[in-house]
């Protein structure tokens, strides 16, 4: 069986070194362990390891482990595409959404968000490789979505996602993070207040860091290939 606490250990000691080697603050750069298609005793062996954070992108796979695993104290992130006729459990069962894209989906979540819970923390997908095949906002597009979520009673826009066209290089990987990073700086110079950088996963990890990610999204180097 695939040992997630070593595994999860050596990438909390990776993260920590890049922080280190990019002249980040030490915890400036938190982790995300993506535990979609992994059942929950691999989600449970990552709690017990003291992993709190965790990302699923498939609704139904995630809500065996949200169940589960109810009272562990784990904060549920949503990392996929978001249909609109699952935002309700969405908005319910979960504590962030790094995938929004469509200010209807962003209304859905807000009026669906229950009265009792806390704001829904959310961050707006960028298509930052301008791929006509991946989801996500064109740049110029952001600030109009973005001051439209801030409108929404229910949701606390905390920034910014991207998912990259792989490169194969290590400085070919840091330009679309610098992007990515530039869109936010511009929009706190306007007034936004944003404090994540969702990017970077188990194969570009270093260079997102390298550009400024607040949250790094890392599955395979955790839990074993899928």
């Amino acid at each position: 069986m695939h040992d997630v606490v070593t595994a999860l250990t050596s990438v909390r000691a990776r993260i920590g070194e890049l922080e280190r080697r990019y002249r980040r603050e030490p915890g400036s750069v938190g982790l995300l362990a993506v535990s979609k298609t992994k059942p929950p005793a691999a989600v449970r062996a990552a709690i017990a390891a003291g992993q709190q954070a965790f990302g699923e992108n498939h609704l139904q796979d995630a809500m065996t482990k949200v169940e589960a695993l109810a009272g562990q104290g784990v904060s549920w992130h949503f990392i996929g595409a978001v249909q609109s006729n699952k935002t309700r459990p969405i908005a319910t069962h979960f504590d962030w959404v790094h995938s929004i894209e469509r200010e209807k989906i962003a209304s859905r979540l807000s009026a669906q968000r229950p009265t009792d819970q806390r704001p829904l923390d959310v961050c707006i997908e960028v298509n930052v490789s301008g791929e006509e095949s991946k989801s996500g906002v064109q740049p110029a597009e952001v600030e109009t979505l973005a001051r439209l979520i801030c409108e929404l009673p229910a949701l606390r826009l905390r920034g910014l996602m991207a998912i990259p066209r792989p490169a194969a290089d290590f400085e070919s990987q840091r330009i679309p993070f610098r992007l990515l990073r530039e869109i936010l700086d511009d929009l706190n110079s306007k007034g936004l207040e944003l404090d994540t950088l969702s990017m970077g996963m188990t194969g570009d990890l270093e260079a997102a860091i390298a550009e400024g990610a607040t949250m790094v999204r890392v599955g395979t180097a955790i839990f074993g290939p899928r």
